[in-house]
């Protein structure tokens, strides 16, 4: 290796040492205009040389290992995400059951249990009401929520 880097610089030390002089010895003018573009391209050659010769097929990209890192943060975010439509959804529907019963004269307080149904779509599994139970916010929640009765818990004072 240390032989190589030393023979390339061998070779860009001679170049330059002779195009030196060939630029001296060359006369003012677009000959000594032309001679320096040709020595720039020569030196250019020399310099780049080096790379003429690495073996590209010694270096491998093993990217398996980076996609598997990427696929399973996708599904950790995607794991994430759901967990706050989930939470954003429960939330939402207690704050709308909670106004309803405010509307039927009730003080309730509401959790609002959401699973995610055969499609993915988080949907109101169950109700917990705690404060007087009333039928037709029960009856209600059966048909505007699609929660039946049986998954209704009502915790009376």
């Amino acid at each position: 290796m240390m032989a190589a880097a030393r023979a390339w610089l061998t070779a860009v030390v001679s170049v330059t040492l002779l195009l030196s002089v060939i630029q001296m010895l060359t006369p003012k003018g677009s000959l000594r205009e032309i001679t320096s573009f040709v020595g720039g391209l020569l030196l250019l050659a020399v310099l780049l040389r080096p790379l003429g010769n690495v073996d590209l097929s010694a270096v491998s990209l093993d990217l398996s290992a980076y996609r598997q890192t990427v696929e399973r943060r996708q599904a950790e975010l995607e794991q994430e995400g759901q967990k706050e439509l989930v939470g954003l959804i429960e939330a939402e529907l207690e704050s709308y059951i909670w106004d309803k019963a405010a509307d039927m004269g009730l003080t309730l307080r509401v959790q609002v249990t959401v699973e995610p149904d055969g499609s993915g779509v988080p949907v109101p599994v169950s109700v917990e009401l705690t404060g007087p139970r009333s039928e037709v916010l029960s009856r209600w929640l059966e048909t505007e929520l699609g929660v039946p009765a049986e998954r209704q818990v009502w915790n009376e004072n």
